[in-house]
Protein backbone atom coordinates (compact mmCIF):
# COMPACT_ATOMS: atom_id res chain seq x y z
CA UNK A 1 0.00 0.00 0.00
CA UNK A 2 1.29 2.89 -1.22
CA UNK A 3 2.44 6.13 2.21
CA UNK A 4 -0.49 7.98 2.92
CA UNK A 5 -0.67 12.21 1.76
CA UNK A 6 1.12 14.22 4.55
CA UNK A 7 -2.31 16.17 4.55
CA UNK A 8 -4.23 13.05 4.85
CA UNK A 9 -2.44 11.32 7.59
CA UNK A 10 -2.41 14.70 9.80
CA UNK A 11 -6.50 14.73 9.16
CA UNK A 12 -7.09 10.73 10.23
CA UNK A 13 -4.19 11.62 13.36
CA UNK A 14 -6.74 14.37 14.55
CA UNK A 15 -9.40 12.21 14.10
CA UNK A 16 -10.97 10.66 17.50
CA UNK A 17 -12.73 7.12 17.08
CA UNK A 18 -16.38 8.92 17.58
CA UNK A 19 -15.56 10.89 14.99
CA UNK A 20 -14.55 8.55 12.42
CA UNK A 21 -17.59 6.01 13.21
CA UNK A 22 -20.08 9.08 13.01
CA UNK A 23 -18.45 11.20 9.87
CA UNK A 24 -18.03 7.88 7.51
CA UNK A 25 -21.63 7.75 6.25
CA UNK A 26 -22.03 4.78 4.02
CA UNK A 27 -18.69 3.77 4.36
CA UNK A 28 -19.24 2.92 7.98
CA UNK A 29 -18.36 -0.46 8.97
CA UNK A 30 -22.16 -1.06 9.17
CA UNK A 31 -22.86 -0.03 5.66
CA UNK A 32 -20.17 -2.47 5.08
CA UNK A 33 -21.70 -5.31 6.92
CA UNK A 34 -25.00 -4.83 5.64
CA UNK A 35 -23.72 -4.87 1.71
CA UNK A 36 -21.81 -8.11 3.07
CA UNK A 37 -24.86 -9.79 4.73
CA UNK A 38 -26.06 -9.00 1.51
CA UNK A 39 -23.74 -10.60 -1.10
CA UNK A 40 -22.40 -7.16 -2.92
CA UNK A 41 -19.49 -5.04 -2.83
CA UNK A 42 -18.81 -2.81 -0.11
CA UNK A 43 -19.52 1.20 -1.23
CA UNK A 44 -16.38 2.93 -2.69
CA UNK A 45 -15.38 6.10 -3.65
CA UNK A 46 -16.41 5.39 -7.27
CA UNK A 47 -19.72 5.74 -5.82
CA UNK A 48 -22.07 7.88 -7.95
CA UNK A 49 -23.07 10.75 -5.76
CA UNK A 50 -26.25 11.32 -7.57
CA UNK A 51 -28.04 7.86 -7.58
CA UNK A 52 -31.04 8.07 -5.78
CA UNK A 53 -31.84 7.58 -2.54
CA UNK A 54 -34.69 7.33 -0.22
CA UNK A 55 -35.78 10.28 2.12
CA UNK A 56 -36.79 10.04 5.74
CA UNK A 57 -40.18 9.10 5.27
CA UNK A 58 -43.20 8.29 2.31
CA UNK A 59 -42.49 11.94 0.11
CA UNK A 60 -45.77 13.66 -1.70
CA UNK A 61 -43.65 15.49 -3.79
CA UNK A 62 -40.96 13.36 -6.14
CA UNK A 63 -39.92 16.71 -7.86
CA UNK A 64 -39.96 20.83 -7.45
CA UNK A 65 -40.42 23.21 -10.25
CA UNK A 66 -39.83 26.51 -8.34
CA UNK A 67 -40.80 29.74 -11.05
CA UNK A 68 -39.03 33.21 -9.32
CA UNK A 69 -40.70 36.48 -10.03
CA UNK A 70 -37.24 38.08 -9.45
CA UNK A 71 -38.47 41.65 -8.53
CA UNK A 72 -41.01 40.51 -6.05
CA UNK A 73 -44.45 41.19 -7.55
CA UNK A 74 -46.99 43.46 -6.51
CA UNK A 75 -48.96 41.04 -4.18
CA UNK A 76 -51.99 43.93 -3.35
CA UNK A 77 -52.44 44.14 -7.33
CA UNK A 78 -53.00 40.30 -8.16
CA UNK A 79 -54.20 38.16 -4.82
CA UNK A 80 -54.54 40.16 -1.89
CA UNK A 81 -57.75 42.18 -1.89
CA UNK A 82 -57.94 45.58 0.12
CA UNK A 83 -61.72 47.23 -0.08
CA UNK A 84 -60.47 49.25 2.83
CA UNK A 85 -57.09 50.38 1.10
CA UNK A 86 -58.95 51.55 -2.54
CA UNK A 87 -61.62 53.61 -0.25
CA UNK A 88 -58.70 55.75 1.91
CA UNK A 89 -56.45 55.64 -1.50
CA UNK A 90 -54.44 58.90 -1.75
CA UNK A 91 -54.77 59.83 2.29
CA UNK A 92 -51.49 60.43 3.72
CA UNK A 93 -49.83 56.72 5.43
CA UNK A 94 -51.20 56.66 8.60
CA UNK A 95 -47.65 57.49 11.06
CA UNK A 96 -48.15 53.63 12.75
CA UNK A 97 -46.94 52.10 9.84
CA UNK A 98 -44.28 53.85 8.98
CA UNK A 99 -42.50 54.41 12.72
CA UNK A 100 -38.79 53.12 13.27
CA UNK A 101 -39.62 51.88 9.76
CA UNK A 102 -36.74 52.00 6.71
CA UNK A 103 -38.04 51.56 3.18
CA UNK A 104 -35.75 51.24 0.07
CA UNK A 105 -36.72 53.99 -1.98
CA UNK A 106 -39.51 55.98 -0.03
CA UNK A 107 -38.95 59.26 2.79
CA UNK A 108 -41.26 61.04 4.75
CA UNK A 109 -44.70 60.67 4.82
CA UNK A 110 -46.38 58.80 1.72
CA UNK A 111 -49.78 58.55 0.15
CA UNK A 112 -51.60 55.62 0.36
CA UNK A 113 -52.69 53.47 -3.20
CA UNK A 114 -55.37 51.27 -3.30
CA UNK A 115 -55.35 48.54 -6.22
CA UNK A 116 -56.65 50.32 -9.89
CA UNK A 117 -57.10 46.53 -10.71
CA UNK A 118 -60.70 44.60 -10.71
CA UNK A 119 -61.09 42.13 -8.27
CA UNK A 120 -63.36 39.37 -8.05
CA UNK A 121 -63.80 35.45 -6.77
CA UNK A 122 -62.78 32.47 -8.36
CA UNK A 123 -63.12 28.57 -7.68
CA UNK A 124 -65.17 26.70 -5.01
CA UNK A 125 -62.83 28.30 -2.49
CA UNK A 126 -63.32 31.85 -3.63
CA UNK A 127 -59.96 33.07 -3.98
CA UNK A 128 -59.42 36.43 -5.28
CA UNK A 129 -57.73 37.15 -8.10
CA UNK A 130 -57.36 40.16 -10.23
CA UNK A 131 -58.23 41.01 -13.62
CA UNK A 132 -54.12 40.89 -14.35
CA UNK A 133 -53.97 37.27 -14.18
CA UNK A 134 -56.74 36.51 -16.48
CA UNK A 135 -55.34 32.32 -16.98
CA UNK A 136 -54.41 31.48 -13.11
CA UNK A 137 -58.07 32.60 -12.83
CA UNK A 138 -59.14 29.11 -14.75
CA UNK A 139 -57.11 27.11 -12.23
CA UNK A 140 -58.63 28.43 -8.67
CA UNK A 141 -59.50 24.88 -8.16
CA UNK A 142 -56.14 23.53 -8.30
CA UNK A 143 -53.44 25.87 -5.81
CA UNK A 144 -52.87 27.13 -2.44
CA UNK A 145 -52.55 30.76 -2.15
CA UNK A 146 -50.31 31.28 1.02
CA UNK A 147 -51.31 35.18 1.42
CA UNK A 148 -49.32 36.15 4.84
CA UNK A 149 -45.68 35.32 3.66
CA UNK A 150 -42.39 37.51 5.43
CA UNK A 151 -38.85 37.62 4.84
CA UNK A 152 -36.45 39.17 6.76
CA UNK A 153 -35.14 41.61 4.07
CA UNK A 154 -36.07 44.64 2.22
CA UNK A 155 -33.57 44.39 -0.54
CA UNK A 156 -33.48 41.83 -3.82
CA UNK A 157 -30.27 40.11 -3.67
CA UNK A 158 -30.14 39.09 0.29
CA UNK A 159 -33.96 38.55 0.49
CA UNK A 160 -33.28 36.14 -2.65
CA UNK A 161 -30.57 34.54 -0.69
CA UNK A 162 -31.98 33.73 2.22
CA UNK A 163 -35.56 32.40 0.71
CA UNK A 164 -32.99 30.43 -1.55
CA UNK A 165 -30.43 29.55 0.77
CA UNK A 166 -31.53 30.16 4.12
CA UNK A 167 -28.91 33.18 4.58
CA UNK A 168 -29.18 36.41 3.48
CA UNK A 169 -25.15 36.33 2.20
CA UNK A 170 -23.39 34.47 -0.39
CA UNK A 171 -21.93 30.77 0.87
CA UNK A 172 -24.81 28.55 1.79
CA UNK A 173 -26.36 25.45 -0.33
CA UNK A 174 -29.32 26.39 -2.48
CA UNK A 175 -32.61 24.71 -1.92
CA UNK A 176 -32.34 23.06 -5.22
CA UNK A 177 -29.14 21.66 -4.06
CA UNK A 178 -30.48 20.61 -0.97
CA UNK A 179 -32.75 18.45 -2.64
CA UNK A 180 -30.50 16.71 -4.88
CA UNK A 181 -27.81 16.23 -2.36
CA UNK A 182 -30.70 14.48 0.03
CA UNK A 183 -32.58 12.47 -3.18
CA UNK A 184 -29.78 12.21 -5.78
CA UNK A 185 -31.56 11.91 -9.32
CA UNK A 186 -33.84 9.60 -11.35
CA UNK A 187 -31.84 10.21 -14.50
CA UNK A 188 -28.12 9.31 -14.16
CA UNK A 189 -27.56 11.49 -18.30
CA UNK A 190 -29.02 14.64 -17.01
CA UNK A 191 -28.26 16.53 -14.02
CA UNK A 192 -30.47 16.31 -10.40
CA UNK A 193 -30.80 20.01 -10.85
CA UNK A 194 -31.48 22.77 -13.49
CA UNK A 195 -31.69 26.49 -13.63
CA UNK A 196 -33.32 28.60 -16.34
CA UNK A 197 -33.31 32.45 -16.75
CA UNK A 198 -35.45 34.50 -19.04
CA UNK A 199 -36.37 38.35 -19.52
CA UNK A 200 -31.99 38.37 -20.31
CA UNK A 201 -31.56 39.40 -16.89
CA UNK A 202 -29.84 36.89 -13.78
CA UNK A 203 -31.41 37.48 -10.33
CA UNK A 204 -30.19 40.09 -7.75
CA UNK A 205 -28.80 37.01 -5.73
CA UNK A 206 -26.87 36.00 -8.71
CA UNK A 207 -25.68 32.56 -9.27
CA UNK A 208 -25.85 31.95 -5.47
CA UNK A 209 -29.75 31.32 -5.57
CA UNK A 210 -28.75 27.83 -7.21
CA UNK A 211 -25.23 27.46 -5.99
CA UNK A 212 -24.22 24.25 -3.74
CA UNK A 213 -22.24 26.54 -1.10
CA UNK A 214 -19.69 24.36 1.10
CA UNK A 215 -21.75 20.86 0.18
CA UNK A 216 -19.79 19.28 -2.99
CA UNK A 217 -20.57 20.85 -6.14
CA UNK A 218 -22.15 18.12 -7.65
CA UNK A 219 -25.77 19.38 -5.94
CA UNK A 220 -25.32 22.70 -7.62
CA UNK A 221 -27.75 23.96 -10.78
CA UNK A 222 -26.64 23.67 -13.82
CA UNK A 223 -28.01 26.23 -15.71
CA UNK A 224 -29.52 25.43 -19.28
CA UNK A 225 -30.65 27.83 -21.94
CA UNK A 226 -33.63 27.69 -24.68
CA UNK A 227 -31.95 29.15 -27.15
CA UNK A 228 -28.44 28.62 -28.69
CA UNK A 229 -25.92 26.04 -26.94
CA UNK A 230 -28.50 24.36 -23.61
CA UNK A 231 -25.12 24.74 -21.65
CA UNK A 232 -22.08 26.29 -22.31
CA UNK A 233 -18.83 24.38 -22.88
CA UNK A 234 -20.39 20.76 -23.13
CA UNK A 235 -19.74 20.69 -26.53
CA UNK A 236 -16.13 19.30 -27.80
CA UNK A 237 -13.88 21.21 -29.56
CA UNK A 238 -12.87 21.22 -33.27
CA UNK A 239 -10.89 18.15 -33.79
CA UNK A 240 -11.98 16.19 -30.73
CA UNK A 241 -14.13 12.85 -31.73
CA UNK A 242 -16.16 11.44 -29.46
CA UNK A 243 -14.15 8.56 -28.70
CA UNK A 244 -10.77 10.99 -28.29
CA UNK A 245 -12.87 12.39 -25.41
CA UNK A 246 -13.95 9.49 -23.67
CA UNK A 247 -10.35 8.25 -24.23
CA UNK A 248 -9.19 11.50 -22.09
CA UNK A 249 -12.13 11.25 -19.52
CA UNK A 250 -10.51 7.81 -18.88
CA UNK A 251 -7.33 9.05 -18.18
CA UNK A 252 -8.57 12.21 -16.21
CA UNK A 253 -10.60 9.34 -13.74
CA UNK A 254 -7.40 7.12 -13.33
CA UNK A 255 -5.66 10.41 -12.15
CA UNK A 256 -8.49 11.53 -9.93
CA UNK A 257 -9.13 8.41 -8.35
CA UNK A 258 -5.58 8.12 -7.40
CA UNK A 259 -5.62 12.05 -5.66
CA UNK A 260 -8.86 10.50 -3.78
CA UNK A 261 -7.29 7.20 -2.76
CA UNK A 262 -4.50 9.26 -1.81
CA UNK A 263 -6.31 12.49 -0.41
CA UNK A 264 -9.99 11.15 0.51
CA UNK A 265 -11.82 14.71 -0.66
CA UNK A 266 -14.95 14.31 -1.75
CA UNK A 267 -14.70 17.15 -3.91
CA UNK A 268 -12.41 14.29 -5.88
CA UNK A 269 -15.43 12.03 -6.43
CA UNK A 270 -17.69 15.45 -7.05
CA UNK A 271 -15.31 15.68 -9.63
CA UNK A 272 -14.86 12.47 -11.67
CA UNK A 273 -19.04 11.95 -11.54
CA UNK A 274 -19.02 15.75 -12.95
CA UNK A 275 -17.14 14.87 -16.01
CA UNK A 276 -18.77 11.40 -16.81
CA UNK A 277 -22.23 13.47 -15.85
CA UNK A 278 -20.86 16.44 -18.87
CA UNK A 279 -20.16 13.77 -21.45
CA UNK A 280 -23.31 12.18 -21.35
CA UNK A 281 -24.88 15.37 -21.39
CA UNK A 282 -23.51 16.18 -24.67
CA UNK A 283 -26.20 13.85 -26.14
CA UNK A 284 -29.03 13.53 -23.34
CA UNK A 285 -29.09 17.65 -22.95
CA UNK A 286 -30.05 18.51 -26.63
CA UNK A 287 -32.68 15.67 -27.30
CA UNK A 288 -34.47 17.11 -24.07
CA UNK A 289 -34.00 20.82 -24.54
CA UNK A 290 -35.56 20.12 -28.55
CA UNK A 291 -38.92 21.83 -27.75
CA UNK A 292 -39.53 21.40 -32.06
CA UNK A 293 -40.68 18.12 -31.24
CA UNK A 294 -43.42 19.50 -29.35
CA UNK A 295 -47.26 19.04 -30.88
CA UNK A 296 -48.29 22.54 -32.25
CA UNK A 297 -51.49 22.28 -29.66
CA UNK A 298 -48.81 22.21 -26.72
CA UNK A 299 -46.53 24.84 -28.04
CA UNK A 300 -49.65 27.27 -28.43
CA UNK A 301 -50.74 26.49 -24.67
CA UNK A 302 -47.42 27.86 -23.24
CA UNK A 303 -47.26 30.29 -26.40
CA UNK A 304 -43.69 29.29 -26.79
CA UNK A 305 -42.02 29.27 -29.97
CA UNK A 306 -38.76 27.00 -30.50
CA UNK A 307 -35.53 28.50 -31.03
CA UNK A 308 -36.07 31.70 -28.93
CA UNK A 309 -35.31 32.63 -25.32
CA UNK A 310 -38.55 32.98 -22.63
CA UNK A 311 -40.41 32.35 -19.71
CA UNK A 312 -43.07 30.32 -22.02
CA UNK A 313 -40.24 28.05 -23.59
CA UNK A 314 -38.85 27.39 -19.89
CA UNK A 315 -42.39 26.33 -18.44
CA UNK A 316 -42.39 24.07 -21.35
CA UNK A 317 -38.42 22.23 -20.91
CA UNK A 318 -39.46 22.54 -16.53
CA UNK A 319 -42.01 19.80 -17.96
CA UNK A 320 -39.70 17.71 -20.11
CA UNK A 321 -36.71 17.78 -17.99
CA UNK A 322 -38.96 16.56 -14.62
CA UNK A 323 -40.91 14.01 -16.81
CA UNK A 324 -37.16 12.68 -17.80
CA UNK A 325 -36.25 12.06 -13.74
CA UNK A 326 -34.84 15.80 -13.43
CA UNK A 327 -35.47 16.25 -9.25
CA UNK A 328 -35.24 20.19 -9.01
CA UNK A 329 -35.89 23.01 -11.53
CA UNK A 330 -35.84 26.39 -10.80
CA UNK A 331 -36.73 29.40 -13.30
CA UNK A 332 -35.85 33.16 -12.80
CA UNK A 333 -38.05 35.88 -14.52
CA UNK A 334 -36.21 39.23 -13.94
CA UNK A 335 -39.08 42.20 -14.52
CA UNK A 336 -41.11 41.88 -11.01
CA UNK A 337 -39.77 45.58 -9.53
CA UNK A 338 -42.76 47.69 -10.06
CA UNK A 339 -41.58 50.84 -8.82
CA UNK A 340 -43.45 52.73 -11.15
CA UNK A 341 -40.37 54.83 -12.59
CA UNK A 342 -41.47 54.03 -16.43
CA UNK A 343 -44.31 52.30 -17.72
CA UNK A 344 -42.57 49.06 -17.79
CA UNK A 345 -42.58 49.12 -13.69
CA UNK A 346 -46.02 50.44 -13.39
CA UNK A 347 -48.80 48.35 -12.29
CA UNK A 348 -51.27 49.05 -14.77
CA UNK A 349 -49.53 48.71 -18.49
CA UNK A 350 -46.51 46.80 -17.24
CA UNK A 351 -47.97 44.62 -14.86
CA UNK A 352 -50.74 43.37 -17.68
CA UNK A 353 -47.95 42.94 -20.17
CA UNK A 354 -45.75 41.36 -17.59
CA UNK A 355 -48.46 38.85 -16.66
CA UNK A 356 -49.48 38.68 -20.16
CA UNK A 357 -45.96 36.75 -20.46
CA UNK A 358 -46.20 34.56 -17.75
CA UNK A 359 -49.57 33.85 -16.22
CA UNK A 360 -50.75 31.31 -19.66
CA UNK A 361 -47.53 29.74 -19.44
CA UNK A 362 -47.15 28.85 -16.13
CA UNK A 363 -51.36 27.78 -16.26
CA UNK A 364 -50.22 25.97 -19.14
CA UNK A 365 -47.48 23.70 -17.01
CA UNK A 366 -49.97 23.42 -14.23
CA UNK A 367 -52.76 21.36 -16.90
CA UNK A 368 -50.15 19.95 -18.70
CA UNK A 369 -48.46 18.07 -15.93
CA UNK A 370 -52.31 17.32 -14.42
CA UNK A 371 -52.70 15.98 -17.74
CA UNK A 372 -49.48 13.78 -17.86
CA UNK A 373 -50.49 12.50 -14.49
CA UNK A 374 -47.41 14.28 -13.08
CA UNK A 375 -48.80 16.99 -11.14
CA UNK A 376 -50.09 15.01 -7.80
CA UNK A 377 -46.28 14.40 -6.86
CA UNK A 378 -44.43 17.33 -8.24
CA UNK A 379 -44.29 20.52 -6.39
CA UNK A 380 -45.24 24.01 -8.15
CA UNK A 381 -44.08 27.25 -6.55
CA UNK A 382 -44.68 30.72 -7.84
CA UNK A 383 -44.34 33.68 -6.36
CA UNK A 384 -41.40 36.46 -5.78
CA UNK A 385 -38.51 37.20 -2.57
CA UNK A 386 -41.02 39.60 -1.37
CA UNK A 387 -43.83 41.85 -1.39
CA UNK A 388 -44.82 45.99 -2.30
CA UNK A 389 -45.87 48.84 -0.14
CA UNK A 390 -49.57 49.51 0.54
CA UNK A 391 -48.69 52.90 -0.06
CA UNK A 392 -46.61 54.80 -3.56
CA UNK A 393 -43.06 54.55 -4.32
CA UNK A 394 -41.70 58.02 -2.58
CA UNK A 395 -39.58 58.59 -5.78
CA UNK A 396 -42.38 58.51 -8.40
CA UNK A 397 -45.42 60.25 -6.23
CA UNK A 398 -46.28 63.18 -8.58
CA UNK A 399 -46.43 60.53 -11.57
CA UNK A 400 -49.37 59.23 -13.49
CA UNK A 401 -47.74 55.98 -13.16
CA UNK A 402 -48.25 54.26 -10.50
CA UNK A 403 -45.68 52.17 -8.86
CA UNK A 404 -44.88 50.49 -4.83
CA UNK A 405 -41.66 50.06 -2.80
CA UNK A 406 -40.10 46.66 -1.64
CA UNK A 407 -42.23 45.63 1.40
CA UNK A 408 -40.92 42.12 3.77
CA UNK A 409 -43.73 42.39 5.80
CA UNK A 410 -45.99 40.97 3.64
CA UNK A 411 -46.86 38.98 0.25
CA UNK A 412 -48.33 35.79 -1.34
CA UNK A 413 -47.13 32.49 -2.78
CA UNK A 414 -49.44 29.94 -5.16
CA UNK A 415 -48.57 26.94 -4.91
CA UNK A 416 -49.84 23.87 -6.97
CA UNK A 417 -49.80 19.86 -7.13
CA UNK A 418 -47.08 18.00 -4.60
CA UNK A 419 -49.50 17.31 -2.07
CA UNK A 420 -50.54 20.55 -1.37
CA UNK A 421 -54.49 21.17 -1.20
CA UNK A 422 -56.56 23.28 -4.10
CA UNK A 423 -58.84 25.75 -4.09
CA UNK A 424 -57.57 27.02 -0.58
CA UNK A 425 -55.99 30.15 0.65
CA UNK A 426 -54.13 30.28 3.69
CA UNK A 427 -53.21 33.06 6.08
CA UNK A 428 -54.97 36.62 6.21
CA UNK A 429 -53.17 40.49 6.15
CA UNK A 430 -54.85 43.61 7.84
CA UNK A 431 -57.42 45.38 6.22
CA UNK A 432 -55.14 47.23 4.27
CA UNK A 433 -51.97 44.81 3.50
CA UNK A 434 -49.43 46.08 6.51
CA UNK A 435 -48.89 43.38 8.36
CA UNK A 436 -49.86 39.45 9.02
CA UNK A 437 -52.83 38.84 11.04
CA UNK A 438 -53.32 35.24 10.92
CA UNK A 439 -51.12 32.52 9.90
CA UNK A 440 -48.73 34.44 9.16
CA UNK A 441 -44.93 32.12 7.31
CA UNK A 442 -41.61 33.21 7.13
CA UNK A 443 -39.57 31.92 4.40
CA UNK A 444 -37.79 29.35 6.92
CA UNK A 445 -41.64 27.78 7.05
CA UNK A 446 -41.79 27.93 3.35
CA UNK A 447 -38.17 26.58 3.11
CA UNK A 448 -39.46 22.97 6.15
CA UNK A 449 -42.51 22.90 4.11
CA UNK A 450 -41.06 22.01 0.65
CA UNK A 451 -38.56 19.93 2.17
CA UNK A 452 -41.68 18.11 4.23
CA UNK A 453 -43.48 17.82 0.93
CA UNK A 454 -39.80 15.85 -0.47
CA UNK A 455 -39.87 13.69 2.53
CA UNK A 456 -37.43 15.09 4.68
CA UNK A 457 -37.45 16.19 8.29
CA UNK A 458 -35.86 19.42 8.02
CA UNK A 459 -33.88 19.48 10.98
CA UNK A 460 -32.49 16.32 9.89
CA UNK A 461 -31.11 16.64 6.42
CA UNK A 462 -27.57 18.55 7.12
CA UNK A 463 -24.73 18.98 6.29
CA UNK A 464 -21.60 18.68 8.47
CA UNK A 465 -19.02 22.31 7.79
CA UNK A 466 -16.45 23.57 10.01
CA UNK A 467 -17.79 21.71 12.84
CA UNK A 468 -21.15 22.69 12.51
CA UNK A 469 -24.52 20.47 11.28
CA UNK A 470 -25.72 23.19 8.78
CA UNK A 471 -29.27 22.94 7.29
CA UNK A 472 -31.57 24.69 4.90
CA UNK A 473 -33.30 26.39 7.57
CA UNK A 474 -30.64 27.51 9.71
CA UNK A 475 -31.97 27.16 13.32
CA UNK A 476 -35.21 27.85 12.23
CA UNK A 477 -38.80 26.74 10.28
CA UNK A 478 -41.58 24.33 10.98
CA UNK A 479 -43.86 22.87 8.51
CA UNK A 480 -47.04 24.81 7.79
CA UNK A 481 -49.57 21.71 7.72
CA UNK A 482 -52.66 23.02 7.57
CA UNK A 483 -51.64 23.83 3.15
CA UNK A 484 -51.29 19.87 3.07
CA UNK A 485 -53.61 17.75 1.24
Amino acid sequence: MPPLHPIREAELRLQTRRHFLSSVGQFSLGAIALHALKGEAAPTAQDNPLAPKKPHFKAKAKRVIYLHMSGGPPNLDIFDYKPELVKRNAENCPDSFLKGRTFAFTTGVPKLMGTPRTFKQYGKGGLWMSDAVPNFQTVADDITLVKAMHTDQFNHAPAELLLFTGHARQGRPSMGSWATYGLGTENQDLPGFVTMISSGTQPSGGQGCWGSGFIPSVYQGVQCRSKGDPVLFANDPPGMTRNLRRATLDALKDLNQRQQDELGHAETVTRIAQYELAFRMQTSVPEVMDISKEPQSVLEAYGAKPGESSFANNCLLARRLVEKGVRFVHLFDWGWDFHGTGKETGIKEGLTKKMAATDKPTVALINDLKQRGLLDDTLIVWGGEFGRTPFREGRTAASEVLGRDHYPDCFTLMMAGGGVKGGFQFGETDEMGFAGVKDKVHVHDLQATIMHLLGFDHERLTYRFQGRDYRLTDVHGRVVRDILA
